[in-house]
């Protein structure tokens, strides 16, 4: 159940509020619209009114509601109308005009707008005019002249809806930490319909500012790429010409007098505004912007693999950071992804948006090598064109949520970890689509069953507590293909073998196999060492990477 508060204010608040609640709606979406409860039970219903001019009993309400605002003359306050719809899930049973008049009264006693038998509170309606919702009008002077209480009102509620939703058996949503995006209105949405389109300019705007800063290695790279994925920009400056902050809109998007409809930075997303924009693209700049020479999917595979080490063993501040950097890269995915993967990958993208922010303040200096390997990868995605490359990323990101959602379970970060949840999915489903086909050619070139059988020994030599189950996953075929393609580019299989055991744990790989023909796809590609190197190794004078733990709660599948 989500309720949402709207102030309102000017001399015809009320009685606009009231015409809008009673009339046909933006969309003639208002259907038999009347009241379910009022301040004093027996409020005139323009709905229900068996006698007299609907429009006369509107004006009759409204200035009931009024009355008391009217007492104040000019010491009325600025905002005179609280107005809260109040709307339940669309899996929800359908509750009857009494239980609406119950959580009508339950939320304005929480907001202070009328505590429970308080018979001087503020006059208020409930009025329904869908199955769905109902909308809460209130005046903002008590019936003995005196303000409201309502600190903080809009937490309030939520914790009361929060209530409401176990009292009537609804779909529970998690509580928030004020941190989510601002949902698009329903004057929006009908908007969006009225104009043909799916998505409203709001997420289609962050959406594509995320990219920006997800794709820019400075400022004026951002501003270019807005510019050229169609986004006006309008920059707020200081006395001093500054810029202080940015309001973007959609080319076409105008109000009732053509003028562009814009959106702060901040309404957006509260990690869109200027200064934070600027904030994360400092971790790209001032230093070059290119990455090292090498392979970007295997650079980005490699800092997203150490994700789960910076949450389970960094602090708080790094942990926020490394989260905010691997959404950046869901972000770019679906840009360079094959087009029967876009969509997936884009609906991980937008629900794991939601698991970036949160009160921690994010340390985002050790999160460079990830932003600057997916933007190398944003640039130029056609290295790896059998999907080999992405499915190496999205192998290793599939960890790498799982541990987000422990991280912010164990933090009680609930819309953060359902976000999390929900991106898994879907990322757990492009990676099945883009893995298959390359495992599959993988496996069509398996070596001889000799060479696969010197391979299986150093395995449970190596690890004789997962050989079991890497023998017996359907991938083991392609595992010993880029294990003799490894040593074909003059590596020693059993050292390339033990590199990658030793890189992660293998305890909370579904598919081991698959795991570990990633990291020797990677591992294979690197210059093959010289004969004194790998004499040294077999020797014992070179230190072994040390294994990552496994904290014990994080789940995903392969």
């Amino acid at each position: 159940m989500i309720p949402k508060i709207i102030l309102g204010k000017g001399p015809e608040a009320t009685r606009r509020t009231i015409g809008y609640l009673f009339g046909k709606g933006r969309a003639n979406e208002h259907i038999d619209p009347h009241l379910v409860a009022s301040w004093n039970d027996f409020a005139p219903d323009p709905g229900r009114s068996p006698h007299g001019d609907p429009k006369e009993v509107e004006a009759q309400l409204a200035e009931q509601l009024d009355q008391p605002v009217k007492m104040l003359g000019d010491k009325a306050p600025k905002y005179t109308v609280w107005h809260c719809p109040v709307r339940a899930a669309p899996e929800d049973p359908l509750l009857t005009d009494t239980q609406w008049a119950d959580i009508a009264r339950r939320i304005v006693a929480a907001a202070g707008i009328a505590p429970a038998g308080d018979d001087q509170a503020c006059r208020w309606v409930a009025v329904r005019h869908a199955d769905d919702h109902i909308h809460i009008a209130a005046t903002l002077v008590r019936q003995d002249g005196r303000r409201p209480q309502r600190d903080y009102d809009q937490r309030a509620v939520q914790r009361e809806a929060r209530k409401i939703e176990i009292y009537y058996g609804l779909r529970r949503l998690k509580p928030g930490d004020g941190t989510a995006a601002k949902r698009p209105t329903s004057k929006e949405h009908f908007k969006a319909k009225r104009l043909g389109r799916d998505t409203t300019s709001r997420d289609v705007l962050r959406l594509r500012v995320r990219r920006a800063v997800a794709a820019a290695a400075d400022e004026a790279e951002f501003f270019a790429l807005l510019e050229a994925t169609g986004v006006n920009v309008r920059l707020k400056r200081g006395p001093s010409g500054d810029a202080l902050g940015c309001n973007f809109a959609l080319p076409g998007d105008t109000n009732d007098k053509g003028q562009p409809v814009f959106y702060s930075g901040s309404t957006l997303a509260p990690d869109l505004s200027l200064p934070q924009i600027r904030r994360r693209l400092a971790t790209t700049s001032p230093e070059p912007a290119t990455v090292r020479p090498g392979n970007p999917w295997h650079q980005a595979t490699n800092a997203t693999e150490r994700i789960p080490h910076h949450l389970t063993h960094g602090d708080d501040p790094t942990g926020q950071g490394q989260l905010v950097a691997l959404g950046a890269a869901l972000d770019l995915l679906p840009v360079t992804a094959p087009s029967t993967l876009k969509a997936e990958l884009e609906q991980a993208a937008a629900v794991f948006e939601r698991a970036t922010r949160s009160r921690i303040a994010a340390d985002l200096d050790s999160t460079r090598a990830l932003r600057r390997s997916v933007q190398a990868i944003w640039k130029d995605p056609t290295q790896h064109g059998d999907g080999a490359g992405l499915a190496m990323l999205l192998d290793v990101a599939l960890t790498a949520v799982a541990y987000a959602i422990h991280w912010h379970r164990i933090r009680q970060h609930a819309q953060q970890e359902a976000a999390a949840e929900q991106a898994l999915v879907h990322l757990q489903v492009a990676y099945a689509q883009v893995a298959g086909p390359v495992l599959t050619d993988l496996a069509r070139r398996s070596p001889s069953l000799q060479t696969k059988r010197r391979y299986a020994h150093h395995l449970q030599e190596a690890v004789p507590q997962h050989a079991e189950r890497i023998l017996a996953d359907p991938a083991w075929g392609a595992l010993a293909t880029v294990l003799a393609e490894a040593e074909a580019a003059g590596h020693n299989a059993a050292t390339v073998l033990d590199q990658a055991l030793g890189q992660r744990t293998l305890d909370d790989a579904h598919r081991p196999a698959r795991a570990l023909t990633w990291r020797i796809r990677r591992l294979g590609e690197r210059h093959a060492p010289s004969p004194q190197a790998q004499a040294a190794k077999r020797s014992g004078t070179q230190r072994p990477i040390p294994p990552v733990q496994s904290p014990p709660h994080p789940t995903r599948r392969r």
